[in-house]
């Protein structure tokens, strides 16, 4: 499913406007990028999804074709998990 699936989804569900849905969904994904950036907190959705700012150490690593060690540096990364409800229904429950 892409974008435009799922704004066509929703706005069914909803039984809004698809312009109303795109918006809600922009927004959504804009405050969930605002929260994680900032790394104070994270973004539950209970029983669907967490969002999370994790810390990724410095670390060296190995260049596939030459073999040469290479230096990444510490960074952050996000860590997405999927919740209960989530779980479920990728069982088909």
């Amino acid at each position: 499913m892409n974008r435009s699936e799922l704004v066509a989804a929703l706005a069914d569900r909803a039984e809004v406007t698809r312009k109303d849905a795109d918006a809600v969904l922009a927004a959504l994904a804009e405050t969930i990028g605002e929260v994680v950036a900032k790394g104070d907190e994270k973004v539950t959705i209970p029983g669907f999804l967490t969002f999370e700012r994790t810390h990724r150490a410095a670390r060296t690593a190995r260049n596939p074709q030459t073999g040469e060690p290479i230096d990444i540096p510490a960074g952050y990364s996000v860590k997405v998990s999927a919740g209960s409800k989530l779980k479920e229904a990728a069982k088909g429950k």
